[in-house]
């Protein structure tokens, strides 16, 4: 196998590499929130010498709702994406889920992200990695690790080979999702870094009938299994208070309690690495 390291800015992905924290809050709801976060986690992530990079969305396009709140749009979005990036001075992912927003999120990103539900969708794979951007796949809830392979091919197709996988929990019955651990270690063996999806894993899709539900007091003992059974990233949604999160709060980490989820996680990668 072929063991690859990806490089997002001045930050290296991989196998003996630190481990790297991907984390912002779920949705942009406004500049000034996007950029106090991202400021915030910053000094947390340097705190504790974790290579960060900050993530957010312009659009949520898969709410439960037709009346949930979205997000700026791509225009604004990518603004404050490019204002933080700028501003802060970390990289920054978002996704995308269109084969027509591509370009225009590639001008700004440094990671484009593919969310779990389009992760077959190979138009918008291939669009994404011609980019020459690094491209961040999630695994479908509804996809084995091992089907990730094909995504890799239709990446690397496009003559890509700047790949992140990540693993965010499988359906498993209604309203909910389990984690398989050995999907890290399968993905894995694609040679490309494996991120971590840490809240997204303990979320209830659509478990509050027009919202999603979660279980965030499970982020940390998951994490810690992931980084035992060696992930290379966390992706990882914190918000300054998640009752009042326009998306995902119930499964997002508490601002004021990032350092020491972080703390813990660190714990577990000294002893492993």
């Amino acid at each position: 196998m072929d063991v690859k390291t990806v490089n997002v800015g001045n930050i290296s992905i991989g196998k003996g590499r630190p481990l790297v924290l991907i984390a912002g809050p779920c949705v942009i709801e406004s500049a000034e929130s996007a950029m106090e976060h991202a400021r915030a986690i910053k000094g947390i992530a340097d705190k504790l010498g974790m290579p960060f990079i900050f993530k957010a969305s312009y659009d949520k396009a898969n709410r439960s709702s037709i009346s949930s709140f979205r997000g700026p749009g791509p225009e604004k979005g990518l603004k404050i994406l490019g204002r933080i990036r700028d501003e802060v001075g970390v990289s920054v992912l978002s996704d995308v889920h269109s084969v027509e927003e591509v370009e225009q999120a590639a001008d700004v990103l440094d990671v484009i992200q593919v969310p779990a539900f389009l992760c077959r969708q190979t138009d918008l794979l291939v669009k994404a990695a011609s980019t020459g951007k690094c491209v961040n796949v999630k695994k479908g809830q509804f996809m084995s690790p091992w089907e990730m392979y094909n995504v890799v091919i239709k990446l690397e197709s496009a003559g890509n080979k700047n790949i992140l996988l990540t693993e965010r929990g499988t359906t498993f019955g209604y309203n909910t999702l389990v984690n398989d651990f050995r999907s890290i270690v399968i993905m894995g063996q694609t040679g490309y870094p494996v991120v971590y999806d840490a809240t997204h894993s303990v979320q209830m899709p659509g478990g509050k009938g027009t919202a999603s539900g979660g279980e965030s007091e499970y982020a940390l003992p998951l994490s810690k299994a992931a980084v035992a059974i060696g992930c290379d990233a966390l992706f990882v949604e914190a918000h300054k208070e998640p009752a009042k999160a326009l998306s995902d709060g119930p499964n997002m980490i508490k601002l004021s309690e990032l350092e020491n989820y972080l703390t813990e996680v660190k714990k577990i990668e000294k002893a492993v690495r």
